[in-house]
């Protein structure tokens, strides 16, 4: 079931195309990453998305229903560009900023106080903002974010400046969020985090979608029925394969030998019946390309299509 969709969306400022045409389409209780380079439009979108700004054409759903000013009650957004006063104390902020998203005090405090001792932040109650580190900060605006169990959550780079350990307990509650059926809007440039929490994605460049789909399906479309084998050689020689394999790259290790082959259009059984009467294979895996990867060609492919437009 579908949760949200953007329809043929078009946005121009002055002499800037921000969003050419652009569709997406968000699960229910999915995970979506929103992704593209710097200045792709995303950032355009998602202001859409939160009503900050409107499309020049297009349209806007939310539970199958155009998107309206009552529904950003149920979604929430946390910006890659914080927004805390440094002046005030944190636990006032939060109570503050929790009241304008329709929670009482009394209910504001209960949720607080619950939030800040499962992150172990009690002792940043009376603290200033500005006495906050940057993932300090951003760890008080992710609980102001999910405080009023939004429908729709959308998150834009939200491990910026956090170690490891604060990253992970972030993706903790990202995961725990989407169990207890929140859908989340991911926009990030970190790629192992799309192939960790994402269920699909979107890619956008130069103000135009050019890639969608589930992060599952979309790696095993860009497969090159490349295959790594690890084997002991009892010659001590890499296998004697047909010419129509290709071998693209060898390694040792331990007396161990790896090697990267390409198959073409035979089948991964027909490679594996060359190699076993030559040497015993000890793994053997296809090789599935990363996102990283993918998304690299992708914004390649079209930035030179560009460039060699007359």
């Amino acid at each position: 079931m579908e949760i949200f969709k953007a329809e043929n969306i078009t946005k121009r400022y002055a002499t800037h195309l921000a969003l050419d045409n652009v569709s997406i389409s968000v699960r229910a209780n999915s995970i979506f990453g929103l992704l593209g380079p710097n200045g792709a439009g995303k950032t355009t979108l998602i202001r859409m998305i939160t009503q900050i700004t409107a499309p020049d054409s297009g349209n806007l759903y939310f539970h199958g229903q155009k998107l309206v000013p009552a529904d950003s009650a149920k979604i929430g957004y946390l910006p890659e560009e914080r927004g805390l006063y440094k002046k005030m104390e944190v636990g006032e902020q939060a109570l503050y900023l929790a009241q304008l998203k329709g929670l009482s005090r009394k209910e504001a405090l209960t949720k607080l106080k619950y939030w800040f001792e499962k992150f172990e932040i009690q002792s940043w109650w009376k603290k200033k903002v500005e006495e906050l580190s940057k993932g300090m900060a951003q760890k008080v605006q992710f609980i102001v974010t999910i405080l009023h169990e939004p429908e729709l959550l959308i998150l834009d780079e939200p491990f910026s400046g956090f170690d490891p350990i604060n990253t992970n307990l972030i993706k903790e509650e990202i995961l725990r969020l989407k169990k207890n059926g929140t859908t989340i809007i991911f926009s990030t440039h970190n790629m192992g985090s799309v192939e960790e929490l994402c269920d699909d994605i979107a890619l956008i460049n130069q103000s135009k979608k050019i890639l969608d789909g589930s992060v599952s399906d979309i790696r095993t479309a860009y497969k090159k029925n490349i295959w790594e084998v690890e084997y002991h050689s009892p010659s001590g020689t890499a296998p004697l394969l047909a010419p129509e394999y290709e071998l693209l790259e060898t390694h040792e290790k331990d007396s161990h030998k790896t090697a990267r082959i390409k198959v073409g259009q035979h089948t991964s059984n027909e490679l594996l019946a060359a190699l076993i009467p030559q040497v015993s294979i000890l793994s053997f895996k296809e090789e599935i390309p990363a996102m990283n990867d993918i998304f690299i060609s992708k914004v390649n492919e079209m930035n030179n299509q560009q460039t060699e437009k007359p």
